[in-house]
């Protein structure tokens, strides 16, 4: 067995399991199929000889193309890569012919594999991966920026193995639905691993057959991003998700009257929410919906560290708005062609978010950095005002963006997503809004979408909203 705090390998941990727990399922694709630690640790035997055979090896950049469907693919293709000491690199299966032409080269990609390109050989190569090689590359979201390689360790990605427990043992399935290529499916890529219940994910998302899904696998953990959460509210009512003991969101922070009404739909459930990045993973901080505190994103967990900094680098005092800067007791990430970017620091890394700590440590965003809204005098959190507009019961789904204006500079414009046919006119939102908001921060224009523009991350693509009002 891995001993706790050795650091190890992401094929080592997959030898491990196959070897105690050969017959027990580890990953689920809904209506596809299965893959048990002993089935999946032959497949990608089979699949490094062949890439050893083609000449692949340590070093070697592969990118792994695979769609929702083919996670099982994916998984055999994510552990044979790095079994020849090679660096996984994932694409989405949806990603633009340039993202993946930019992906593979900013890289330096030796190969590419894609759905259905599994081939095995009688050769079983040596696992030549080691904790401090590279284990995968794994680009950003690119919702500010064009997309950046961030390049991870195996120690990185395999921390926390060898825990004296395995995470989530209230649960014989863990549910989840992220799209390969965010660093969330990474998260449960290592779940498969490391935790107790196997993780079942589906091969093509709707809510109905997620909140199905649940009520099938007796799924006691779930994850989300918050825009599915949103989703899953509107199908809950008639059926049974007593079963969920824990609904986990990541990817953005989950409004406090979502995670409100999660909790009342959920009952046995405990609503989670948390926050990290592709660059400071597996820092992270994690919240319980409390009433108490129902914007904050929480505390760091597993060792972390937050701190929020001005811009001469000065401790923020609680309150105090600043850059918010995450530490983990992992190795660091870095980006591929700039180690030496100011975004990571001595073990810290900038996480792009402005903020606050509470003076109880309890962490609160006020905005992205590049996406705070000015307008005339004013400075406005599109957090808060989104979070207001929630409150609405006839609000699905909302965002809030900055759009020109000839006088105030920037004045602020909602795109709202309303459920069903409930009626809701602007003049009619502004005023339920005018109740919980100040002047400046009630939206000048309202705009009623059938959906949110989102990257595959679950985040609201804030660019194409603004180019879409202008």
């Amino acid at each position: 067995m891995v001993l706790h705090g050795v650091p190890t390998t992401v094929p080592r941990l997959l030898a491990d399991r196959a070897l105690s727990e050969p017959d027990r399922e580890a990953l689920v694709v809904d209506g596809v199929g299965a893959l048990t630690f002993g089935e999946w640790q032959r497949r990608a035997s089979g699949l490094a000889g062949r890439l050893h055979e083609d000449g692949v090896g340590p070093g070697d950049r592969v990118g792994l193309r695979f769609g929702a469907a083919e996670w099982l693919g994916y998984a055999v293709a994510y552990v044979a890569v790095q079994r020849l000491g090679a660096v996984a690199v994932p694409i989405a299966a949806d990603a633009a012919p340039a993202e993946v032409e930019h992906v593979l080269a900013d890289c330096g990609a030796v190969r590419l594999l894609q759905e259905g390109a599994e081939e095995a050989s009688t050769e079983t190569p040596a696992d030549r991966s080691a904790p401090n090689g590279l284990a995968q590359i794994l680009y950003t979201s690119g919702t500010t920026a064009r997309p950046k390689g961030v390049a991870a360790s195996h120690a990185n990605v395999t921390f926390g193995a060898g825990a004296r427990h395995r995470p989530f043992r209230h649960s014989r399935h863990l549910l989840h639905a992220f799209a390969i290529g965010t660093n969330a499916a990474q998260v449960m890529l290592m779940n498969a691993l490391l935790a107790h219940p196997a993780v079942v994910t589906l091969p093509v998302f709707t809510p109905l057959r997620f909140a199905r899904a649940i009520k099938h696998y007796a799924a006691g953990t779930v994850f989300v991003v918050p825009a599915m959460a949103m989703e899953l509210l509107a199908v809950a009512d008639g059926i049974d998700l007593g079963c969920v003991r824990l609904l986990g969101s990541a990817a953005a922070p989950l409004p406090g009257p979502v995670a409100a009404r999660l909790a009342s739909a959920l009952p046995n459930a405990t609503i989670v929410n948390y926050y990290t990045s592709t660059e400071a993973a597996p820092a992270q901080t994690a919240m319980a919906y409390d009433p108490e505190r129902p914007g904050s994103v929480g505390r760091p967990i597993a060792g972390g560290g937050v701190r929020v900094l001005d811009d001469g680098g000065r401790a923020c005092d609680p309150g105090e708005v600043g850059a918010v800067w995450m530490h983990s007791p992992a190795p660091a990430r870095s980006y591929l062609h700039d180690s030496a970017s100011a975004t990571f620091r001595d073990g810290w890394v900038r996480m792009g978010d402005a903020g606050y700590v509470d003076g109880d440590g309890y962490l609160y965003l006020v905005e992205r950095d590049s996406d705070v809204v000015k307008t005339g005098a004013h400075r406005v959190s599109t957090l808060q005002v989104e979070a207001a507009i929630h409150e609405h019961p006839a609000i699905a789904d909302a965002a809030v963006v900055g759009v020109p204006h000839e006088v105030l500079g920037v004045e602020l414009a909602a795109v709202i997503v309303v459920r069903g046919d409930a009626p809701l006119s602007p003049p009619a939102l502004r005023a339920f809004l005018a109740e919980r908001l100040a002047p400046h921060e009630i939206p000048a224009r309202v705009h009623a979408v059938d959906q949110l523009p989102r990257n595959r991350g679950g985040k609201v693509d804030k660019r194409s909203l603004r180019r879409s009002l202008t």
